[in-house]
């Protein structure tokens, strides 16, 4: 599968979603993987949790649903899905670190070949680290999904054969999900399950690292 154009924010999320089981419990980390909350199937039985202490986060709260004190752990405001329930932000790093989540969503500074995570600080002098959960999340969740852009501002690719900034987990990512392409981590390596306005032959070009083409065989 190849849509024309590389996906904006809310497509993407919108494929990340539909590749969620039924029933999974989820976290979704600060920034874009929290758009994945909207588009969501309500009737699916996914129960978003979050680290500042919630089960059964809904979708982003906008007007009158915004409650000040109903927040994700990226502070942005959230609606609750019946049944939501809170408790101290250290059960909730226990649910995490306890393998109790079926998958966590992460964004992503650099991913490698081998599904090794980068997200928490650039090596820039003048960066800010924020580890946050991403260490426990990656580590302690069943599957890890990375969300990025393939590329970054200046065109370097985000895929590697090893990262060059620090680790947030080694060999944790099993899917990366980008503007261009869905990679899957494999033991032999990366495998494309679909593309996005370009080709295989063209991530072959702007990614130095190994690719199976799997895109003709469906799922």
């Amino acid at each position: 599968m190849s849509a024309r154009e590389p996906l904006g924010p809310d497509d993407l999320a919108a494929t990340v979603a539909r590749d969620i089981p039924a029933g999974s419990f989820v976290n979704l980390g600060i920034g874009l993987p929290t758009q994945v909350a909207n588009f969501l199937d309500p009737d699916a039985g996914v129960v978003l949790h979050t680290e500042n202490g919630m089960l059964g986060m809904g979708r982003v709260a906008h007007g009158d649903e915004i409650d000040p004190d109903l927040i994700n752990a990226g502070k942005i405001p959230v609606t609750e899905r019946p049944g939501a329930s809170y408790f101290h932000h250290a059960d909730s790093f226990a649910m995490m670190r306890g393998g109790h989540l079926d998958i966590c969503v992460l964004g992503a500074y650099q991913v490698s070949m081998r599904g090794d995570l980068a997200n928490w600080h650039t090596n820039r002098p003048d960066a800010i680290p924020a580890v946050g959960g991403a260490m426990d999340l990656a580590i302690g969740a069943r599957e890890t999904f990375v969300m990025m852009s393939l590329l970054t501002r200046d065109g370097r690719p985000k895929v590697l054969p090893r990262c060059t900034m620090p680790l947030t987990g080694v060999e944790c990512v099993s899917r990366i999900y980008s503007d261009r392409a869905v990679l899957l981590v494999e033991p032999d390596g990366l495998a494309v399950r679909e593309t996005f306005g370009t080709t295989v032959a063209e991530l072959r070009s702007l990614l130095d690292v190994p690719l199976v083409d799997r895109t003709g065989e469906g799922g």
